[in-house]
């Protein structure tokens, strides 16, 4: 049995505030028996404003955020899976970036979101990732608390070639940390993150951002861990801080992947 810890945040503009927002949160998901603690996309700074945002951007290694996550998981002696970082590259651009962290301290793994959210909502909301960040080009599966994870973020679970490419590498869990708007979210949140869970037979943990942020967005929250047959075993109905606990039995995926062989049985076509 694996206990995950997903952190609900109201992540604010700068690196400083949301380490000590999140830090709190984490401490209890330790405290409760949280072997793996998940935050949501955009968990160290949540800014729209291009110029603001560039203005605090910070390598994972200078990222204030960053670091004091680090330190926590060492302190703890917990696997923490930063749901996203925005940080700056190497080669001076913005990645939206998953990292995980192992009770060492050490980044074991990360990932790049690799769909952007370019899109014009109905209710008149407009969002251009693709002017902030480069997209990344690889999928990503690692090991963590004796699971394999299967890294997406946010956006990404629209995509379900990238969530069956994780689970026939082996994922047992994909991660879905998210800042998901509140009109996408009341409309499609739960019913993506099931559909993603029944078409893989793996959980799906999806720590989200919630509420007015300081950046001016709204974000969903609704917090939600989906079992391999697709029931919902954890969620938080609310877009309020806290932290949502859950027992992942992983001998359920093999026993959901054997009931239902979809992996097994797709079969390659002509494309039309």
């Amino acid at each position: 049995m694996l206990k995950v810890g997903l952190i609900q945040l109201r992540t604010p503009a700068s690196q400083g505030p949301a380490l000590a927002q999140a830090t709190p949160l984490i401490r209890d998901a330790a405290a409760a028996g949280a072997q793996l603690i998940a935050t949501p996309e955009g968990s160290n700074i949540l800014q729209r404003d291009r110029a603001r945002l560039f203005d605090h951007l910070a390598t994972p290694e200078d990222d204030a955020f960053v670091q004091g996550l680090t330190g926590l998981a060492r302190e703890l002696s917990v696997w923490i899976l930063i749901g996203s970082a925005l940080v700056r590259r190497e080669d001076g651009k913005a990645a939206n970036r998953s990292m995980l962290v192992s009770p060492e301290g050490r980044v074991t793994a990360t990932y790049d979101k690799l769909h952007m959210f370019d899109v014009d909502l109905p209710t008149g909301e407009r969002h251009r990732e693709s002017s902030l960040y480069t997209p990344g080009d690889r999928a990503v599966v690692a090991d963590a608390a004796g699971a394999r994870l299967g890294l997406t973020i946010c956006y990404d679970m629209r995509f379900p070639a990238l969530h069956r490419a994780l689970a026939l590498a082996g994922a047992q869990v994909l991660t879905v940390p998210s800042a998901f708007t509140r009109p996408t979210g009341a409309a499609h949140w739960e019913i993506l993150l099931r559909a993603r869970a029944i078409e893989t037979g793996a959980y799906v943990i999806a720590p989200a951002q919630g509420g007015e942020h300081e950046d001016g967005r709204a974000t969903w929250g609704h917090s939600m861990v989906a079992a391999p047959w697709g029931e919902i075993v954890a969620l938080a109905d609310h877009d309020e801080p806290c932290v949502l606990i859950a027992d992942l039995d992983l001998a359920q995926v093999k026993k959901a992947r054997a009931a239902i062989p979809a992996l097994a049985n797709a079969r390659d076509f002509a494309r039309p």
